[in-house]
């Protein structure tokens, strides 16, 4: 059975100043799936994520999400649309607690549905539950980024895009992350990866794309990527 395109980008140019970031980048993601960009530092990645949530802006083309321009539409109402942006570096409210965080996550949702949000996000990470009260700036770079999570799930989000989860964490807690990932998405959310450490990104994506300098230079199934000699060369380790 043939699933529905969430997000269709199209054509997509981005220039920071007279820096040419973003070159014709173009593709979809598939109601369901996790499709992983990957790429250098610097390739454009996190441009892309910024892009499509309305940051930045794109000088041409297209970005569909649910079979609607998304291109003009300011960030709150792409938010308030179904699509969610866990930015790279947490980016938590250092001096609100675990629970306020959540709530400003929830601002899209209706009083009777944060409380079932609520306690969806302590069930899935039980660790935030145990420091509901404590200042966000307090906690480990883990929990830190469990709540920035917790915090894009209380929109109820249709498509989650993730910016580098793992960066800056243990190995344990990085399984950990990649674990609450496959688990969101068998839930149903689908979802948008962008991340360093690609090898572990292609092992739970359905599909991915590979960015080198602000171009998609290829895109295949995740298992054809973890084999192609080049992909494994430049950032497989081998």
């Amino acid at each position: 059975m043939k699933r529905s395109i969430l997000l269709d980008v199209k054509n997509m140019n981005v220039y920071y100043g007279n820096i040419y970031a973003i070159k014709d980048v173009g593709f979809q993601v598939h109601q369901g799936e996790i499709v992983t960009l990957i790429g250098a530092n610097g390739a454009g990645k996190s441009t892309i994520l910024k892009t499509i949530s309305g940051l930045l802006r794109s000088k041409t083309g297209s970005i569909s999400f649910l079979e609607q321009e998304i291109s003009n539409v300011q960030p709150h109402n792409i938010v308030k649309q179904g699509l969610a942006h866990v930015p790279e570096g947490r980016r938590v409210f250092a001096r609100m607690s675990v629970t306020e965080n959540l709530e400003m996550g929830s601002f899209t949702q209706s009083g009777a549905t944060i409380g079932e949000g609520m306690a969806d996000v302590f069930h899935r990470f039980p660790r935030l539950k145990e420091r509901h009260k404590q200042l966000a700036g307090t906690l480990s770079g883990g929990e830190q980024q469990m709540l920035a999570m917790g915090r894009a799930l209380m929109s109820r989000p249709k498509l989650l895009m993730l910016d580098e989860p793992s960066m800056g964490l243990a190995p344990l807690l990085v399984e950990q992350i990649f674990e609450i990932i496959q688990e969101l998405n068998e839930g149903g959310t689908t979802i948008l990866l962008v991340e360093q450490n690609a090898r572990m990104a292609l092992s739970v994506a359905h599909r991915g794309y590979v960015l080198e300098t602000g171009k998609i230079i290829a895109g295949a199934s995740a298992a054809d990527l973890l084999r192609d000699d080049t992909v494994k060369k430049a950032y497989l380790g081998g």
